[in-house]
């Protein structure tokens, strides 16, 4: 078997629904249940990259090869797919900075799931920060080693480890993701999870009747985004499974159809494509 990365960036706000709600959110988007992160389900995922497979000269997908890759629901010949791709799960979250505009913020938690899922030594886990405690860079910071993101006021006792650092930077192609150095701060599990459920973006939507020149019964309902600049990742693995022309294929080559396919570097993911939501610079890496 073999695995590989993938990372998602978000270069526009996101929404990834969770249906509707009665609470202060009509429609919320899809959460852990366990640290109510925000995060992309491997359904999403599976469905978008199947949907840019290449179609054939009927204009239909090419149903052999994206039978092997992602399954097949024909009940002589119903199988899994050669790529297993897991969920999205969160690893650096945007938020407004007093200094530098803004910061991305993880924490020891997501830090320690992303170096069980690569293997990466170089990704150091560091311990006992504390709620109002951080690590910063210097650009980020005011006087007195303070650090100020949206109405909390931190103080950072170190920088990041460089070579954590170092292994982030990696992850994505993106040209803004370049500014990580400058603009990585971790902060304690418990306050990370306080931002990433509650500083997500909140959009009103409304439709004006033509008539009244007021707004339509019913057509009045907020929608939480994930903001843009957001980092997740996905373990991809791969089996292997049988083309279109019944000969075994081998679990690099399902990869490597993958990546050609995803050379482009963007998707879209979500709601609301026609209004802009839900692009993504989206990367494949070796895992380490």
């Amino acid at each position: 078997m073999e695995t590989k990365l993938i990372t998602v960036l978000t270069r526009t706000p996101l929404h990834i629904g969770a249906g509707s709600s009665v609470g202060a959110i009509d429609q919320p988007i899809v959460r852990e249940r366990h640290t109510r992160f925000p995060v992309i389900p491997g359904t999403s995922l599976k469905g978008v990259l199947a949907d840019l497979w290449p179609a054939n000269t009927a204009g239909n997908r090419d149903e052999g090869d994206a039978s092997w890759l992602f399954g097949s629901e024909d009940a002589k010949a119903a199988s899994a797919g050669a790529l297993l791709i897991g969920e999205g799960k969160l690893l650096a979250f945007p938020v407004r900075s007093a200094k530098g505009a803004f910061a991305w913020i993880t924490c020891p938690l997501t830090l320690a799931r992303l170096a069980r899922d690569t293997g990466n030594p170089a990704i150091q886990i560091p311990a006992g920060l504390k709620g109002e405690e951080c690590h910063a860079p210097a650009g980020l910071r005011l006087a007195d080693n303070k650090v100020i993101l949206e109405e909390y006021v931190l103080e950072a006792k170190a920088e990041p480890d460089a070579t954590t650092c170092e292994a982030l930077a990696t992850l994505t192609n993106d040209v803004v993701w370049k500014q990580l150095k400058d603009k990585l701060v971790i902060l304690s599990d418990e306050l990370f999870a306080y931002f990433a459920e509650n500083a997500c973006e909140t959009a009103q939507h409304i439709r004006i009747d033509d008539q009244t020149g007021t707004v339509a019964k019913g057509a009045l309902f907020n929608q939480e985004n994930v903001p843009s600049e957001t980092l997740f990742y996905s373990v991809i693995n791969a089996q292997a499974g049988k083309g279109a022309s019944g000969k075994e294929k081998t679990p690099a080559a399902a990869l490597a159809a993958l990546e050609k396919q995803l050379a482009g570097g963007i998707i879209q993911l979500g709601a609301d494509e026609t209004t802009g939501l839900g692009w993504c610079s989206v990367t494949i890496k070796e895992v380490k």
